[in-house]
């Protein structure tokens, strides 16, 4: 049987996108646009994981996590639109299992879904494959916020170290310079499409990769770049 899963977002694109990916997944998801909506749901369908956006009409999603965690221990990953640390923290000392800020990797949501769920489970067996990346010799631990590559660490700023988690996450696909600002830098920030192609050759520098022969991240001319899917 599949897994239930709550969408609660007042933004119907983010709602459909999420829902989407889950779906594709093989989730059951069923979606709400209010806190209110979102008691109403979780009482009637009894997910096995709640979406919850922080922000949100009615009854915010810090109150609806508090309301929740009165009854259940549904595990409830936090989305929003902010990225200050003490949303962060209220959405974790309500009861929040995960959190994630917008704008975010679709794969990125199913992952920490999928290994949210395995938690909730008490299966540890296979949690690296959630939350440690491999391609080829590049290793990326998210939770420990380490890469290596061949063994050997990487050092690496918190925007490489995203930028590559970026790339591994979504290996063989190309990546438009846009999609990587606000996806990394987030959607108010104002620098050019430069700052990316800045990160992308230092990143490029430290894996030992060659802009001309590239082994690791190749540019695709006028749009952006990706990760080569075959690095052997």
């Amino acid at each position: 049987m599949s897994q239930i899963i709550l969408v609660v977002d007042d933004e119907p694109s983010i709602r459909e996108l999420v829902s989407y990916n889950l779906s594709v997944n093989g989730f059951k998801v069923y979606t709400a646009d209010t806190g209110t909506q979102a008691l109403k749901a979780f009482q009637k369908y009894r997910p096995d994981l709640i979406v919850l956006d922080l922000m949100l009409p009615e009854l915010d999603g810090v109150e609806v996590c508090r309301q929740i965690r009165k009854k259940s221990n549904v595990p409830i990953i936090m989305l929003t639109a902010k990225d200050s640390e003490i949303d962060k923290i209220v959405g974790l000392e309500v009861g929040a299992d995960d959190y994630i800020t917008k704008p975010f990797s679709p794969r990125e949501l199913v992952a920490r879904v999928k290994a949210v769920l395995r938690r909730s489970r008490g299966d540890n067996t296979n949690i690296e494959i959630e939350t440690v990346l491999k391609h080829g010799d590049i290793t990326l631990d998210e939770s420990r916020h380490l890469a290596s590559i061949d063994g050997q660490p990487l050092d690496l700023t918190p925007k490489e170290f995203d930028l590559l988690r970026v790339f591994l996450l979504n290996k063989g696909h190309t990546l438009t310079r846009e999609y990587l600002l606000s996806t990394i830098w987030g959607y108010e920030f104002e620098g050019e499409t430069r700052t990316v192609d800045v990160h992308v050759r230092h990143l490029r520098q430290k894996l030992g990769d060659e802009s001309a022969n590239p082994r690791y991240i190749e540019t695709v001319h006028g749009i952006g770049y990706k990760m080569k899917e075959d690095i052997s």
